[in-house]
């Protein structure tokens, strides 16, 4: 009778496998969760709280209106309030009341219309020469090398932002009657005096000015000619052309969006120039910032001086105007 083999017996020893230890809260060994059988799904765990919806967030943002609020109030307060006061001021005369009388009096009045004069001869004279003198200048330092014109370019942008009465007290130690030129001159000739006595005189302003803002006409200049390609000059220059032919037929018609822009803005700034007149001492020279100055501080005549400020701020906004739209039209 043939019986089943026993394991003992075949010599083999069958272990038993372990069974995989489960926590108390059923959970696979060491804790870990025991993978889902297939087909199921895990249970889902504790969801996040759901954010706004796109209403909710559409109806919490602030209005874009709200954030220039606080920047016009600023503007109002610090510009426009003491602006509209001076307008006011110009339409009530000494005798009360609202009236335009002040602005008849002053247009009618020698002062007010040799002051105009004055302002505006000096300010398109002074244009005039820093448009001249910047262009030459802009093309010494653009197009002719010399040791040093990359530092002369900087001092540019430096030069800028010197104040206007800086500029006319290096004048007057150059020029003025105890200047150093004055004083080479008496040293040399023994004379009493020396010969520059001009700084008091409308010449002297004119020649401040010109120095003064002639960079503001060469820094868009060499932007302008940092951008042209030197190409064109080689080509004009190898076909034969003369250096006034290149400058007036390759040069100047890419400048010309630079110079009006820089024109425009030099107009502006000579039009309103008080410093340079001031510290020139030119006791004859009346420009309309200084009969604001005479009116206002000297004779105490509030209604007058508000007039010829109201008269300023409308050329100068004028002439703004014209600025912006030459630089919007040549794309400076």
């Amino acid at each position: 009778m043939a019986s089943a083999a026993h394991p003992a017996a075949s010599g083999v020893t069958a272990t038993k496998a372990p069974r995989p230890r489960t926590g108390n809260d059923g959970t696979g060994p060491s804790g870990a969760t025991p993978p889902a059988p297939a087909g199921s799904s895990a249970p889902a765990g504790p969801s996040a709280p759901a954010g706004p919806s796109a209403p909710a967030r559409e109806a919490r943002r602030v209005p874009r209106f709200v954030w220039a609020l606080p920047p016009v109030a600023v503007l109002a307060l610090v510009f426009l309030y003491p602006l509209a006061l001076v307008v006011q001021q110009s339409v009530t005369p000494d005798e009360g009341g609202t009236s335009f009388a002040p602005y008849g009096e002053v247009f009618a009045s020698e002062a007010f219309r040799s002051a105009l004069t004055t302002t505006v001869w000096l300010a398109a004279g002074s244009t005039a020469g820093c448009l001249v003198l910047g262009f030459v200048l802009a093309m010494i330092i653009a197009f002719v090398p010399f040791p040093g014109c990359r530092a002369v370019a900087r001092f540019i942008d430096v030069f800028l932002s010197f104040p206007s009465f800086l500029i006319t007290l290096a004048l007057l130690f150059i020029y003025g009657n105890v200047g150093m030129a004055n004083g080479v001159w008496t040293d040399l000739t023994g004379a009493s005096s020396g010969p520059f006595d001009f700084l008091t005189t409308p010449w002297g302003v004119l020649l401040a000015e010109i120095t003064y803002f002639t960079p503001f006409v060469m820094r868009p200049l060499l932007a302008a000619f940092s951008q042209l390609d030197s190409a064109q000059l080689e080509v004009a220059s190898s076909l034969g052309a003369k250096p006034a032919r290149i400058v007036r037929q390759v040069i100047l018609p890419e400048a010309l969006p630079a110079l009006a822009a820089g024109g425009s803005l030099v107009l502006v700034m000579c039009l309103n120039e008080f410093g340079i007149v001031l510290f020139t001492g030119a006791k004859g020279v009346t420009t309309l910032p200084m009969l604001v100055y005479g009116k206002a501080i000297l004779e105490s005549d509030y209604p007058t001086a508000c007039v010829v400020a109201v008269v300023n701020i409308v050329i100068s906004v004028g002439l703004y105007s014209l600025y912006r739209m030459v630089s919007r039209r040549v794309g400076a």
